[in-house]
């Protein structure tokens, strides 16, 4: 019993459970998931490749099953799933997979539309030519074996790999805590980038670039830019957008798009599906029809558009939604003496270059110790033949063949070797031919083994073997390049998107969002019941819809005193009917947060500041240029005491007049010089002073030529000339700005117009309305106006927008 508890160890689970985390991710990290520098595979392919070999499956032998290749590899070699290792044969027998596939398939191995491949026992398979190369001199001791996974066999520690197969082929695998994700190359190019660095070791990557050109994927497509390839080659990361080849033509008096090329790793059934899906759904427009009419004499994927579709806007948008373009994220991470290691163009360039000298060294030392040892012997030949009688008596007079050798040795001073060699000679070998051979095969061996001893003492002339090899390799494999490289574009303008066209955004007070075009609301007569608008759930009403444009920046102001950035095209396009997306979908505010202000903001203008108001009557100037970059999480925009929101904000140029109006009917105008610039994190100061339970309810810029337009919620409303609201100081009381009652409810907005422009007015039960300004009628600012809008019993008013019509 005591001796039981003396083998009882104490362990602390914490540091066990470190270390055997550690092994486990090394083993996946090393074992299984991660190619080596050298030769460019993982584990799996290797030991796929070295069992094909061994069972002789080259190029110029029958196909064989792939069930025995997977049997083979399994029993001796690789001892996992049968399915890991047939999903590894097949995807090195895809041509749209491998740039150079190293498996030549015979059957169904899956196709670009994502198919499986059948299973093993119906396919066959056998080594490609150029995988050859992969395993060229194996046999003469170039690489190291080390024992298989139950020592009865040898497998090699990595393939001599005569051609750069990690960046010709590429590499993908996903370890524990990293990843690798190598695109695939040209061979010529990179033979090419080769033979440069081994004329210059100092050549500048930028330099390199000049004959690697950049990945050339199998199934082609297009590059956009060098940016990210030259960060993926100097910094062994980066992300290139691979985008597919597709023609805009005229086809029977419409046109339509040909899609010829995808992008790498892209299914083209899926692909096909997505674009059919975004064209049901209303996502993209101008899809008239789709057909895949790919063959076997290539891929052809054709998008017919409708007759008054802009192609080029529906191209963009398939790139912008669908995977007609891909970003590749590339990740230069292979094993570098069993380590993983992030590596540039150069780095993995030089790896490749040091394996291949130690490949040509130790196939150099091993072929001159056979050329040493074959000389040795016919010099003890030739000896023999020069006595020959003196030879054949003294093997006749020794009574057995270890007496008769070591008469030779005597006699002759030879080597245990040489003499085994005359004893085992056939008379056949004493005519003067064999010996005009052997004299022939000698000197031959003479001249190979004083090369073998200058290429070995001269690494100048190991690197003169290794681009001579690898120019007789591009010789016989080179193909075009297939993906081409085009400029990159700058980024995609929002006119090569989408056309431009002026769109409603309506949003609600539980935060849906959607965009309408603006043409659904017809303009209608003052006092209609206006249109349905906007589908709400229970309980929730609409409470901003504002005038925008397909080619604009919206700026989204919270309550809270932050904003947000979001292009209009970003906001779905939904039916008139339709509740929207919720707008914590396009935007990251919190839970407590709600978007009350939204200004479009143009491309080309004369703003110079974002004038923003609160409800509690305090106003703040800032300039534009600190919302110029705004990231996802959003910023400050004002510093809000405790109780108080932001109620409204404008775009300036700092000499404007301002308006501003509460809900119980007062206003105040006053000259926006009169509010100094600020810090975007500053508080503001006094626009208006509030009479007890007041609250600012708008604001607006006024002009000389434009009217007075005031809203309450009821729908009532008129027009006042500006002159009617005299210039005061900021921080005053007011005037009053309309007469309110029960009826007409309180104000609920206060706008700037001109005769020219409509107005929408939007009710919380979704209903719109579009009234042309000229058709409301003009009173004095101590009247109570006239009907709006016709409301159902407990809805109203708690919005509107302004379509501006001049120019």
């Amino acid at each position: 019993m005591s001796n039981e508890m003396e083998r009882v160890l104490s362990v602390d689970l914490e540091d066990e459970m470190k270390k055997s985390y550690i092994d486990y991710a090394m083993s996946v990290i090393v074992g299984r998931a991660l190619p080596d520098i050298r030769d460019g595979l993982k584990p799996v392919h290797r030991r796929i490749l070295y069992a094909m070999n061994e069972l002789g499956l080259t190029p110029d032998k029958p196909y064989k099953k792939s069930v025995a290749v997977v049997g083979e590899v399994l029993g001796k070699y690789h001892p996992h799933g049968d399915a890991a290792v047939y999903d590894t044969m097949v995807r090195l027998a895809q041509d749209f997979s491998m740039r150079e596939p190293l498996i030549d398939g015979h059957g169904n191995f899956g196709s670009i539309d994502g198919d499986p491949a059948a299973a093993m026992r119906y396919t066959e398979a056998r080594l490609s030519k150029i995988s050859l190369e992969m395993l060229t001199d194996i046999n003469k001791e170039t690489v190291d074996f080390i024992p298989n996974f139950d020592e009865t066999l040898k497998e090699p520690v990595v393939l001599p790999s005569r051609f750069p197969n990690l960046l010709v082929n590429g590499s993908q695998g996903i370890a524990v805590g990293m990843a690798t994700n190598i695109p695939p190359h040209n061979l010529n190019e990179v033979i090419d980038g080769i033979i440069s660095y081994i004329d210059n070791p100092y050549i500048e990557i930028e330099d390199l670039m000049k004959y690697i050109k950049g990945p050339d994927f199998p199934t082609a497509g297009l590059i956009i830019g060098k940016d990210g390839i030259r960060e993926t080659y100097t910094k062994g990361r980066g992300k290139i957008i691979v985008r597919a080849k597709a023609e805009i033509e005229e086809y029977h008096g419409r046109n339509r798009i040909v899609v010829t090329e995808i992008p790498y790793m892209v299914i083209k059934a899926r692909l096909v599906e997505k674009i059919a899906e975004l064209a049901k759904d209303k996502h993209i427009e101008g899809i008239f029809d789709l057909r895949d009419e790919s063959d076997r004499n290539g891929m052809k994927i054709v998008i017919e558009l409708k007759r008054d579709a802009n192609p080029k806007v529906v191209l963009n948008k398939l790139y912008m939604h669908t995977q007609m373009q891909q970003t590749f994220g590339a990740i230069m991470l292979a094993l570098v003496d069993g380590e993983p290691k992030i590596l540039n163009l150069k780095q993995i360039i030089e790896k490749y270059v040091d394996h291949q000298v130690d490949v040509i060294t130790r196939r150099t030392k091993f072929e001159l110790r056979k050329a040493e040892e074959r000389a040795h012997i016919l010099e003890g030949l030739k000896i023999a033949l020069d006595y020959i009688d003196e030879v054949i008596n003294i093997i006749r007079g020794s009574k057995n063949e270890t007496i008769a050798k070591q008469n030779l040795i005597e006699r002759f001073t030879l080597s245990e070797k040489q003499a085994q060699a005359i004893v085992d000679m056939r008379l056949g070998r004493l005519t003067g031919l064999e010996r005009h051979k052997i004299e022939e095969e000698l000197n031959g061996l003479y001249d190979r083994i004083k090369q073998l001893k200058n290429i070995l003492a001269d690494e100048k002339k190991v690197l003169d073997v290794i681009k001579r090899e690898l120019t007789e390799i591009k010789n016989k494999f080179a193909t075009e390049r297939r993906t081409h490289i085009v400029a990159k574009e700058d980024e995609l303008n929002l006119e090569d998107l989408v056309e431009l066209e002026d769109v409603v955004v309506a949003m609600t007070h539980f935060g849906y969002v959607k965009r309408m075009p603006l043409d659904v609301y017809k303009s209608q007569k003052r006092g209609g019941k206006g249109i349905s608008g906007i589908s709400t759930r229970e309980n929730d009403f609409v409470e901003d819809v504002f005038i925008t444009t397909t080619h604009e920046k919206l700026l989204f102001f919270t309550n809270k005193g932050k904003v947000y950035s979001l292009r209009t095209i970003d906001i779905p396009e939904f039916g008139r009917q339709a509740k929207g997306t919720a707008i914590i979908n396009l935007l990251q505010i919190s839970q407590e947060e709600k978007v009350n202000a939204v200004i479009p903001v143009k491309k080309v203008s004369n703003v110079k500041y974002v004038l923003m108001c609160t409800k509690s009557g305090i106003i703040k100037k800032t300039s534009i240029d600190e919302f110029s970059s705004i990231k996802k999480n959003g910023l400050i925009a004002i510093n809000l005491d405790e109780n108080d929101e932001l109620i409204n904000v404008k775009l300036t140029d700092g000499k404007r007049e301002i308006i501003i109006g509460t809900s119980n009917g007062y206003s105040i105008r006053f000259s926006e010089k009169n509010v100094r610039h600020m810090g975007r994190t500053a508080r503001g100061v006094k626009a208006i002073s509030l009479r007890e339970g007041d609250m600012v309810v708008g604001m607006d810029l006024v002009s000389p030529d434009k009217d007075i337009l005031i809203v309450t919620e009821n729908g009532f409303g008129k027009r006042t000339e500006l002159k009617e609201y005299s210039l005061q100081k900021r921080a005053g009381k007011g005037l009053i700005a309309i007469k309110l009652s029960k009826k007409t409810g309180k104000l609920v907005a206060i706008r700037s117009v001109h005769q020219d422009d409509e107005i929408m007015i939007i009710s919380a039960n979704g209903i719109l309305i579009r009234i042309n300004v000229s058709d409301i009628s003009k009173m004095h600012r101590g009247t109570k106006g006239v009907t709006l809008m016709k409301l159902d019993k407990g809805d109203r008013v708690v919005s509107t927008a302004l379509i501006n019509n001049e120019g």
